[in-house]
């Protein structure tokens, strides 16, 4: 059984009033300060200036810090919440209000919709900044060295929310940036109001479908009359059993054009009423053509093209235990247990994580999901090298390859349009971690403005991975072996049918691995007597399974052994190579890897190739320029990869 912890960490921060100031020099904690916080710091009105009119107390706040006999500064007003940290529930509560008090009018007011809110990631530099002065563990290697000592405002830029909104009157997409100040943003005493950036409507756009549209999309179809009439055709007068699964329509036509919120949903039906766990999926109801106005909620188009008959009920399609469906499970296996009786060997402060020289930060989007920031390793003597400001998956999309009706159509973007993030797990409900666990929550906005909360959303822990290193010597017979150790973060969203497990695994020996596991149920369809298709697999009598493929779509920010904001990383793709026979190749066994630079992305657009076993390398490089002899004020640029 897996073990968790008392209090799990919320994988967002909470807003907490910012006139709450540290210690004071008399305290004794101040000891314990000046150990955390061994730097020289100065505060630079220049960098974040007061307005003209602010008043002298205003002056003294601005720049009100504690300092201590050893000349070390610590800033009076400590921030609350880190740059990287995903939106708290009271954050994404403001960004909500700030939106809605925006309105023009009640009717405007009245049909704002909030598809996803979200954090609008700082510039690196402020990331930098953060992590040096403001954030433990504390890190003033990140930053150039200044003469005269480091430069530090009185506090960083104010986080920002970008909310993607949909106007259900006016069928408008807009992204608003919205300005969270501590100031505005208080909970007790305040207006509860952020300040507006910008709003801007989007044309020709459509935003992702919500849970409640999805909802009502069912209701709606199923009170539609023909829709009954056609499932009575089909022997089926119970439209509790009936399953309506809202695809988004596609782009076949100028029909399907996004000035429309358009739907076309497929149709499946179970068999029990009284059996929620039902695989209803195992039986797919077509030849029903539906078209669904998602904006007013209204049908369309209805046709019942064919009549196709349903797959016979079968207990043992059903995804519950065997006893409940005539079958047996195993009884021969025996418990394995995973035990850290000294606790993991993980640290966490906050979203910061240490493991194994690794440290990163956790964070948590409604599209992506998952997000690892801040990537680096502690190697030795070198210190920290960077490797990654972002790793996350941002898109994947599942095309079908039979062209029939209604498979054609089914071209799924599962982080477009439905979103990873807001489909997630809470993992309270079942877990598929073993050890000691840490979990972390995560908030979003539902369709309405209200926040809420999944708790225990994304996993860390340890995992036994096997053998990392072995070597016996045939001389003596002795043998040296390593176990190897992975962290793993983790978490587990459910789009419709399938599940999508998406892991982030950090090994000892410097590797970082990413991982998709795909499961849950099969989007399947319904065969006539005698009849197979082509494009697809039998599964069961009258059942098949669509041929169709799952691209996911990665996107990752390197920064190997970069300084914030540096750009001096290049991708080098690698293949193996057969030598021509000739003088180098007299004995015809020569291959070798060969390295070609890939200078833009157009040109990087590269398909994989395991027969040449490609593969590709992010490196850094660095400029040397030496003068050419003779020739003053002339230089030559030479590129050393490392």
């Amino acid at each position: 059984m897996a073990t968790v912890e008392e209090k799990t960490t919320p994988i967002c921060c909470s807003l907490q009033n910012k006139n709450k100031t540290a210690a004071s020099a008399t305290s004794p904690n101040v000891p314990q300060q000046k150990q955390q916080l061994p730097f020289i710091s100065a505060v630079d009105s220049r960098l974040d200036p007061p307005p003209k009119s602010a008043s002298s107390k205003e002056l003294k706040d601005r720049k009100e810090t504690i300092s201590f006999d050893i000349g070390i500064t610590v800033m009076a007003k400590a921030q609350t919440c880190h740059p990287l940290d995903p939106l708290s529930a009271a954050e994404i509560s403001v960004a909500v209000a700030t939106v809605r008090a925006a309105g023009a009018t009640p009717e405007v007011r009245d049909g704002i919709r909030f598809i996803e809110v979200g954090l609008v990631e700082p510039e690196k530099q402020v990331v930098a900044l953060a992590d040096a002065y403001f954030f433990p563990p504390f890190q003033p290697s990140l930053l150039p060295r200044i003469k005269g000592g480091p430069v530090i405002p009185s506090k960083l830029p104010p986080r920002k929310a970008r909310l993607v909104v949909y106007n259900k009157k006016s069928n408008e997409t807009s992204i608003w940036i919205v300005e969270l100040t501590e100031v505005h943003a208080t909970t007790r005493g305040g207006h509860h109001r952020g300040k507006v950036i910008t709003s801007t409507v989007v044309p020709d756009v459509q935003p992702p479908m919500d849970a409640v549209e999805y909802a009502e999309c069912e209701a709606v179809v199923k009170d539609f009359p023909p829709f009954r009439e056609a499932m009575k055709k089909r022997g089926i007068e119970d439209m509790d059993l009936v399953m309506v699964d809202p695809w988004c329509a596609g782009y076949h036509s100028e029909g399907d054009a996004p000035s429309r919120r358009l739907a076309k949903p497929l149709f499946f039906c179970r068999t029990e009423s009284d059996c929620p766990m039902e695989n209803g999926y195992a039986r797919p109801v077509e030849g029903i053509h539906v078209l669904v106005d998602m904006q007013n909620m209204v049908v369309l188009e209805f046709e019942d093209r064919k009549l196709v008959p349903l797959p016979q009920a079968d207990p043992l399609r059903n995804y519950t235990s065997g006893e409940t469906r005539g079958g047996v499970d195993r009884s021969d296996v025996k418990p394995l247990q995973i035990i850290q009786p000294d606790g993991p060997s993980f640290r966490v402060n906050g979203n910061f994580i240490q493991w194994q020289k690794w440290n990163f930060r956790i964070g948590f989007t409604p599209r992506e999901g998952l997000v690892i920031y801040s990537v680096a390793y502690i190697d030795g003597s070198r210190g920290r090298r960077p490797v990654a400001h972002r790793l996350s998956f941002v898109e994947m999309v599942v095309p079908y390859g039979d062209p029939n009706d209604p498979h054609y159509r089914k071209n799924a973007f599962d982080a477009g349009e439905d979103g990873l993030g807001k489909n997630a797990h809470s993992l309270k409900k079942g877990c598929d971690c073993l050890g000691y666990i840490k979990y972390f929550d995560a908030h979003f906005t539902n369709f309405y403005g209200g926040v809420e909360t999944i708790e225990n959303c994304v996993c860390m822990h340890e995992e036994d991975h096997g053998m990392l290193w072995k070597h016996q010597d045939w001389r003596t017979g002795l043998a040296e072996v390593r176990r190897s150790r992975r962290l793993t973060v983790s978490f587990i969203c459910t789009v419709a049918n399938y599940e999508y497990g998406f892991y982030w695994h950090f090994y000892q020996d410097g590797k970082i691995e990413a991982e998709v596991k795909l499961t849950g149920i099969l989007s399947l369809g319904a065969l006539q007597q005698g009849e197979t298709r082509k494009y697809g697999t039998t599964i069961a009598p009258g059942l098949y399974a669509p041929v169709h493929q799952h691209f996911f779509v990665a996107r990752m920010d390197m920064a190997v052994d970069c300084k914030p904001g540096e750009a001096f990383n290049q991708v080098v793709e690698v293949n193996v190579k057969v030598e021509e026979p000739g003088k180098n190749n007299v004995h015809n066994n020569a291959f070798y890897a060969e390295e070609k630079l890939l200078k833009s992305e157009l040109e990087a657009m590269r398909d994989c190739d395991p027969l040449s076993a490609r593969h590709w390398i992010v490196s850094y490089y660095s400029f040397i320029f030496i003068p050419k002899k003779g020739k003053k004020n002339h230089q030559r640029l030479i590129i050393f990869p490392i």
